[in-house]
């Protein structure tokens, strides 16, 4: 099936430069969600070759949770602080729910491990319902289906903006439900988008500000409409379970720095 890509434009007159362009994609393989993906990468820039830590060119930073340890993925929890301390680059997450968890991995050797693939470690049929973007890691908050990205300069503690954010979703069965809402330094809404919907498949949805300047400050993604459990099962129609793969974002600048720009 050829890739789906949709391009959104959002005015917002409550915010001076508050301009935001969604990219979104959706396939049933990887291959399906690569343009929109590939898109969404040349329009926050910095090249293709990675430096420390998911950085690209000083200008975009990319998580796909593969270097993930295994003492941090499945059963154990991912901290949220992960890829602010272990792996500094500039995000934290947290959640309403009880933490974090990255799925398992072959090459996973203690307590409890090799996990079951794609949260099977939960439920069974989790390991056929999701498949990754990148194998082999997924990422999912537990105990909730929500989570908040809130940007820091990388490995500190002083609060940065982005240019844009985009993520990875597995199995997206139900349209206007999988969704990331993006918010400026003053914790105002700028704009809320929708993930497309292809179930058993992947899916890609992200925006960016339309002048290039870093004015986001935290993004809310909330994942399909049920929290993963056991005997939870995706049905495709009242349970919508979506995790998520591959974040991609603008490089985090200090917001003092950045507040010449909002």
């Amino acid at each position: 099936m050829r890739p789906v890509l949709s391009l959104a434009l959002l005015l917002l007159t409550n915010h001076a430069n508050a301009q935001l362009i969604a990219v979104s994609g959706a396939g049933a393989t990887p291959l399906g969600i690569s343009a929109a993906r590939d898109e969404f990468r040349a329009d926050l820039g910095g090249g293709t070759v990675a430096g420390a830590n998911g950085s690209f060119g000083g200008l975009r930073r990319e998580i796909n949770w593969d270097g993930v340890p295994s003492a941090s993925a499945a059963p154990n929890l991912l901290a949220g602080s992960f890829y602010n301390v272990n792996s500094p680059r500039g995000l934290i997450l947290s959640t309403p729910g009880t933490g974090f968890q990255a799925s398992g991995a072959s090459s996973d050797s203690g307590a409890g491990q090799p996990a079951a693939a794609n949260f099977g470690n939960i439920d069974p049929t989790y390991t056929n319902t999701f498949q990754p973007f990148s194998p082999q890691r997924l990422v999912t908050p537990l105990g909730s289906n929500i989570f908040d990205v809130t940007f820091f300069v990388p490995g500190t503690t002083i609060p940065a903006t982005v240019t844009g954010f985009g993520a990875v979703f597995a199995d997206v069965d139900q349209a206007n439900v999988t969704s990331i809402r993006y918010f400026d330094r003053d914790n105002v809404s700028i704009g809320v988008y929708y993930a497309p919907v292809f179930s058993s498949g992947l899916s890609f949805l992200g925006a960016f500000t339309t002048s290039g300047q870093p004015t986001i400050a935290r993004v809310r993604v909330t994942m399909g409409n049920t929290v993963l459990g056991a005997g939870i099962t995706d049905n495709n129609t009242t349970h919508d379970l979506v995790v998520s793969d591959d974040f991609i974002y603008g490089e985090p600048l200090d917001r003092i720095f950045a507040n010449g720009f909002q």
